[in-house]
C-alpha cells in the first residue's frame, strides 16, 4: 500500500496512505450507476408519468443536467471530500498541505472531468448515448494512465488542483470534521488564543491527533504541540496529545458559540 508524506502549515509531515487503485473505480462506478438511475427514473417521471411533453423540454434539461453535472463536487463539499462512491469504499480527498481542500479546489478537480460533461450533454441532448459512452471512455482512459505515471497516483484534476485521494479507515461522522461534541452547559474554555488558527490549522491538528493514536509515535504531536504555543504565544504544562485536543475542544467551543 502506497504512503504520502504531506507537509502541513505547521512544517510537519503526516502520513496518508494513498488511495488503491481498485476502489478508485468502484467508487466513480458507484458514482456513475447512481447517476444513470436518477437520469433515467426522471425521464421516466416526467416523460411517462407527469407526460411532460415536448413543451416540458427546457424543465427536463434543467432537472437532468444540473443535478448530474453537479453532482461530484456538491457532494464532495458537503460531505468533507466524499461522493456516495468514495464513502462507501472509504476512501476522500484532501488537500496536498494535509487539511480538508477548498472550494476552489474541489472545483477545480471537478471543472477537469470535462469528460462526464460529454457523455450527459450528448445522451441528454441529442439521445446518442454511443457517442457519449465513447466520449467517456476516451476521457476515462487518459485519467487512468494519468493517474498511473504520476506519483501521488492522481488524475489530471488532482495534479492541478492540489489534492489527492486517500484512505480513510471510518465511515464519514462529525469526527471526521473540524467539529466535536462539546458540552455547552459547563465548558469552561482554557486556550481564548485558539481562535488565531484558522480551520485548515485546525483539522491538521486532528490529522495529527489521528496519527498518533493510530501509531503511538509521540514525537510528531510533541513538535505541533510547541509549534501551536509559540504560534498563540501561550505556555501550558499538559501533555501535548491533552494540550492539542483540548485546543480543539475550545476552537469547537468557541466556533459554535460566535
Amino acid at each position: 500500500m502506497s504512503v504520502i508524506q504531506i507537509a502541513t502549515p505547521f512544517n510537519i509531515d503526516i502520513e496518508f496512505e494513498i488511495a488503491e487503485f481498485h476502489k478508485r473505480i468502484l467508487a466513480y462506478l458507484v458514482d456513475f450507476f447512481l447517476l444513470i438511475l436518477y437520469m433515467f427514473s426522471m425521464l421516466y417521471l416526467l416523460f411517462g408519468g407527469f407526460r411532460i411533453g415536448e413543451g416540458g423540454i427546457g424543465l427536463a434539461m434543467i432537472v437532468l443536467v444540473i443535478p448530474t453535472i453537479f453532482y461530484s463536487p456538491v457532494s464532495e463539499i458537503l460531505l468533507n471530500g466524499q461522493s456516495a462512491g468514495k464513502k462507501l469504499m472509504k476512501i476522500k480527498v484532501v488537500s496536498l498541505d494535509g487539511g480538508e481542500p477548498e472550494l476552489s479546489q474541489y472545483l477545480l478537480r471537478w471543472f477537469l472531468r470535462f469528460y462526464e460533461w460529454g457523455f450527459i450533454i450528448f445522451t441528454l441532448f441529442w439521445l446518442n448515448p454511443f457517442t457519449g459512452l465513447v466520449w467517456l471512455f476516451i476521457g476515462g482512459l487518459t485519467s487512468i494512465v494519468i493517474i498511473g505515471v504520476s506519483p501521488k497516483s492522481q488524475r489530471l484534476g488532482d495534479i492541478v488542483a492540489g489534492t489527492v485521494v486517500v484512505n480513510t479507515h471510518t465511515a464519514l461522522t462529525v469526527d471526521d470534521t473540524i467539529f466535536m461534541e462539546i458540552n455547552h452547559a459547563n465548558y469552561s474554555v482554557k486556550f481564548p488564543e485558539v481562535m488565531r488558527l484558522s480551520d485548515r490549522d485546525i483539522n491538521t491538528i486532528k490529522n495529527v491527533l489521528r496519527q498518533t493514536a493510530k501509531t503511538n509515535q509521540y514525537d510528531m504531536c510533541n513538535r505541533v504541540a510547541m509549534k501551536v504555543q509559540t504560534v498563540l504565544k501561550v505556555s501550558t504544562d499538559m501533555y501535548a496529545n491533552d494540550f492539542l485536543e483540548k485546543i480543539l475542544e475550545d476552537y469547537n467551543y468557541l466556533s459554535t458559540k460566535e
